[in-house]
């Protein structure tokens, strides 16, 4: 019950599934639905050879929630529970592969996807009477805080994975993905497995940020290495890529509304107005990427900065890649919550 009221404190509160409100509309759950999950529960990452990954049954757990759609988060929960959670230390691997057999031949998990996926079941579980989805949750929470939360040179970091990112792995370890915090779940999490970690993990996740200013544009890598001052980490390419596209959206969704910090992230990515991938060494943009899914990224942090409405390109969901798709319902679902005057 100490876990009810404290989770219930970051779900709506609601007496039952059906008085749940809704925070993405049920045409716009169909599309996404009918475009990337499949039959057996599966999230399809259909830009990525059609795996399927922790983060994605994570996202796909999250939507379902926000959907206030109880039948198909128990699907997608069904097969991550029975086909991703195969390890002996409660987190879950993080790479399904259709095209290969076994499916699971890296068995490393990814942080990110393992937050995802505890903070669902604790939203849901609260929201919905689930005290299985809340046991499961806090199972997750607490493998979480024993595997990859660290604390490093006075820090609390998160750990990308559980295997292959310290300092006894890699000469330039630690190593950590910044677009792996995903701050609206930290305090679900200080409640699902109590420890002052978490908003120190929070906060300092906030403060390396800042401090991740590489090359022309003054942006994070995708990978940073903090065996001394950060610095891109050896062995990827330095820039910031696909996943670090949706570190303002995480701020902004954790309620961390830094005006200066989003809009340094928000004119760092852009090139003529539109999110790119960039190179951090010269400071050119490697990939610019049009689609809406992308772009409310930085629709919500004109929003936050200074309430300026959405476009009708961003209102209108049409999926077409299961990242930027996935981005677009998180954004929408954001504004539609805490910034209605946006829409």
């Amino acid at each position: 019950m100490l876990l009810l009221a404290a989770t219930a404190a970051f779900a709506p509160a609601s007496p039952s599934a059906a008085a749940q409100p809704a925070m993405i509309n049920a045409d716009a759950w169909s599309a996404y639905k009918a475009k990337f999950l499949d039959a057996t529960g599966r999230i399809i990452d259909n830009g990525n050879g059609n795996i399927s990954h922790s983060e994605g049954q994570g996202y796909g757990m999250l939507l379902a929630y926000l959907s206030a759609s109880p039948a198909d988060f128990e699907q997608i929960w069904y097969f991550t529970r029975t086909e991703l959670l195969l390890r002996d230390d409660g987190l879950a691997v993080w790479k399904w592969d259709p095209n290969v057999k076994p499916h699971v031949s890296d068995t490393n998990n990814a942080t990110d996807g393992d937050i995802l996926i505890a903070y669902a079941l604790a939203l849901a579980g609260t929201a919905w009477k689930r005290n299985d989805y809340i046991l499961a949750a806090s199972r997750m929470a607490q493998a979480l805080l024993a595997k990859a939360v660290v604390r490093s040179a006075g820090r609390t970091l998160l750990m990308p994975g559980s295997e292959g990112f310290g300092a006894a792995d890699r000469d330039d370890g630690p190593v950590v993905n910044p677009s792996y915090w995903i701050y609206e779940a930290m305090p679900v999490m200080a409640a699902l497995a109590p420890s002052d970690a978490w908003k120190k993990l929070s906060d300092d996740g906030v403060a390396l940020l800042k401090t991740m200013q590489f090359g022309p544009r003054k942006l994070p890598a995708e990978w940073v290495s903090l065996s001394g001052p950060p610095r891109p980490a050896e062995g990827f390419d330095a820039e910031f890529a696909y996943n670090a596209l949706r570190i303002p959206l995480y701020l902004a969704r954790g309620g961390i509304t830094d005006k200066a910090l989003l809009n340094h992230l928000k004119m760092g990515m852009s090139q003529n107005g539109i999110p790119a991938t960039i190179d951090l060494t010269t400071g050119r943009p490697k990939t610019v990427l049009p689609d809406p899914g992308y772009r409310i990224v930085n629709d919500v942090v004109a929003c936050v900065i200074d309430g300026t409405r959405l476009p009708l390109s961003a209102l209108q969901f049409a999926p077409t890649l299961y990242y930027p798709s996935t981005l677009q319902l998180l954004g929408l679902a954001y504004i539609g919550e805490k910034h209605p005057e946006c829409l």
